[in-house]
């Protein structure tokens, strides 16, 4: 949220998050940054990356 993306982040069955974001190139950084990092409130043993044309249609960023 305060990145300004729209997206959500979701906790699958196996263990892993899975995170949609839209929003400017630079917040997307500064997110991939942020879960990279020290300061995460999990353990987080690899990120990888996908990037696609934003869609639309998001609203807020809802976490579940």
């Amino acid at each position: 949220r305060e990145l300004g993306l729209t997206g959500r982040a979701t906790n699958l069955a196996d263990g892993r998050v899975e995170v949609v974001a839209e929003g400017s190139v630079q917040a997307c950084e500064r997110l991939l940054a942020a879960l990279r990092g020290s300061g995460t409130p999990g353990t987080v043993a690899s990120v990888s990356v996908r990037y696609s044309e934003a869609r639309g249609g998001l609203v807020g960023f809802l976490e579940r």
